[in-house]
C-alpha cells in the first residue's frame, strides 16, 4: 500500500482526483463544490510532503498561499457580491504575493534580470488568477480552463526539471477533472464560483510563478499557458453539460500542448540531444 502511495502519478494525479470528486459531490448542494481544489492540493501536500510552517523555501511559500487562498474564495461567496474590479485586483495581490515567495530568488539576480524576472513572474501569477477568476459564473469553462492549465502547468514543469511543481499543479488539474465530472454525471452545472475560480486561477499561478524562477520554466511555454482561460472561452455546443465539458478542454488542452511542445527543448539540452 505504501508503495501505491508513493507513487507519483498516485501523488500528483489519482489520489488529488478521488478527493476532490468526493468533495465536489458532497458539497454541490451548499455551493461549495468549489472546494475539490483545495481537497485535491492538500491532499497532494500530504502524500508528497515538504511543507513545513512557518515556510522557508520558495515552493513552501506558494503551497501555504495556496492552501489559504480557498478561504478567501468562500468569504466572497458567501459574503460579497464581486464587481468588474474584483478579479484585477485579485491578481495584482497574487502577483505581489509572488515577491514575497521569490524573494530570495530575486535578490541573488543583477539589477535589470531581477526587475524582468519579477515582473515577468508577478504578470504571470496575476494573469492566471485574474482570468480564472472572471471565469467564476461558468462552471464548465472554469472548470475545464483548471484541468488544461493544471495539466498542462504540470507536464511543462517536469520537463523543465521541476519535478514537485509539476506534481502540485497537476494535482489541481485533476481536482479540477473531478470537478467537472461530477457535473457531466449530474447532467447540469454546479456552483464554482471564487471558491473554485480563485483558488484554480491563484494556485497555478503561483505555482508556475515559482516552476519559473526556480528552473526555470520558458517564458514562451509560461506565455502559452496564459492563453488557457482565454481558449475556453470560444463557442461550446448546447445544451448537453457532459459535451460541453469535453469540447471546452480540448481547447483549453491545445494551448496546454503548445506549452508542453515548448518546453520539450529544454529536456534536449539538458540530455545533449
Amino acid at each position: 500500500m505504501q508503495a501505491l502511495l508513493d507513487n507519483p502519478a498516485v501523488q500528483g494525479g489519482l489520489a488529488p482526483f478521488v478527493a476532490a470528486f468526493v468533495a465536489a459531490f458532497a458539497l454541490f448542494a451548499s455551493r461549495l463544490g468549489g472546494l475539490a481544489i483545495l481537497a485535491a492540493l492538500g491532499t497532494a501536500v500530504w502524500l508528497i510532503g515538504g511543507f513545513a510552517f512557518p515556510p522557508v523555501s520558495a515552493q513552501q511559500k506558494v503551497l501555504l498561499l495556496a492552501l489559504a487562498i480557498p478561504v478567501i474564495g468562500v468569504i466572497v461567496d458567501l459574503a460579497f457580491k464581486p464587481t468588474r474590479a474584483a478579479g484585477p485586483v485579485l491578481g495584482a495581490l497574487v502577483g505581489l504575493a509572488v515577491i514575497w515567495v521569490g524573494w530570495n530568488v530575486l535578490r541573488q539576480k543583477e539589477p535589470a534580470a531581477m526587475l524582468l524576472a519579477g515582473a515577468g513572474v508577478v504578470a504571470l501569477a496575476g494573469w492566471l488568477t485574474a482570468t480564472n477568476f472572471a471565469l467564476r459564473d461558468d462552471p464548465v469553462r472554469a472548470g475545464a480552463a483548471a484541468l488544461t492549465l493544471g495539466l498542462g502547468l504540470g507536464v511543462s514543469a517536469v520537463l523543465s526539471a521541476s519535478g514537485s511543481y509539476g506534481q502540485y499543479a497537476a494535482s489541481v488539474g485533476a481536482g479540477a477533472g473531478g470537478f467537472l465530472l461530477v457535473q457531466m454525471l449530474l447532467g447540469r452545472t454546479i456552483q464554482a464560483g471564487a471558491t473554485f475560480a480563485l483558488s484554480a486561477g491563484a494556485s497555478c499561478g503561483l505555482l508556475a510563478a515559482g516552476a519559473a524562477l526556480g528552473s526555470p520554466l520558458p517564458w514562451y511555454a509560461a506565455l502559452a499557458l496564459a492563453l488557457v482561460p482565454l481558449a475556453v472561452c470560444l463557442p461550446l455546443p448546447r445544451p448537453r453539460v457532459w459535451l460541453q465539458a469535453i469540447v471546452a478542454s480540448i481547447y483549453g488542452g491545445i494551448a496546454a500542448l503548445a506549452a508542453c511542445l515548448l518546453s520539450w527543448p529544454e529536456v534536449q539540452q539538458r540530455l545533449g540531444l
